[in-house]
């Protein structure tokens, strides 16, 4: 299962007493790929996202996704935890015994990919929401993380900077070779997307290009 970037084989996850969430759930991403993921509330969407983060294990199946991984909030305060946007991009890089300088440069070199090079001064609280989301981007910039999970990262966020976020992480993938997995409900994030999928009752139900996605989920709401 280790040819793709991100592969799930036959997963399985509930609650205890509950329903399962995910039933049998498949899929497979390709290294250096934008796809995106769509489904109704309560379609697993998170749950699967979660997993793949490692933060939920499945009751049975195989996940492998390539590591380091960043994962990205819906809300990007429940993951900004220092008080400043240099101090924060920094702090996942505590564990790789880098020395200051080493330091300084991944923390100058993921700010200028997310378009916020000089920024390491900003206090976190003055930033807008859609800045508050590429800091969190950077984090994951800076320690090298090859994959990038977002869940529905746009969802706080007003129009044009919902748009900026998502060119931005497009230009990332296609600019850095990265892979990554976008929670959506927004048909016109599609657009920027190599492949997306659906999530329906806890299966991977149609995937396929970005149009043929649109087209799919038009049909099927004017039914």
């Amino acid at each position: 299962m280790t040819e793709a970037a991100i592969a799930v084989k036959k997963i399985n996850f509930g609650w205890q007493s509950q329903e399962l969430i995910l039933k049998d759930c498949s899929l497979e991403i390709p290294r250096g790929e934008f796809w995106m993921l769509l489904g109704n509330n309560g379609s697993g969407k998170s749950t699967l996202l979660r997993i793949l983060a490692g933060l939920l294990s499945p009751q049975s199946g195989e996940c492998y996704v390539e590591q380091p991984l960043g994962f990205v909030f819906q809300n990007p305060d429940h993951q900004l935890v220092m008080p400043t946007v240099g101090a924060d991009v920094a702090f996942g890089l505590v564990s790789e015994n880098l020395n200051w300088i080493e330091k300084r440069d991944r923390v100058q070199e993921a700010l200028s990919a997310v378009n916020l090079g000089g920024w390491e001064r900003r206090p976190i609280y003055a930033l807008s929401g859609g800045q508050k989301q590429r800091i969190a981007i950077a984090g994951a910039i800076a320690r090298h993380c090859p994959v990038l999970l977002l869940d529905e990262p746009t969802a706080l966020l007003d129009p044009d900077t919902q748009q900026e976020l998502v060119e931005q992480v497009r230009s990332l993938v296609k600019t850095r070779g990265l892979t990554a997995l976008w929670i959506t409900h927004r048909l016109e994030e599609l657009d920027y997307c190599d492949r997306a999928l659906i999530l329906e009752r806890g299966q991977i139900t149609k995937q396929g290009t970005p149009q043929e996605l649109k087209t799919y989920v038009s049909s099927v709401s004017s039914a």
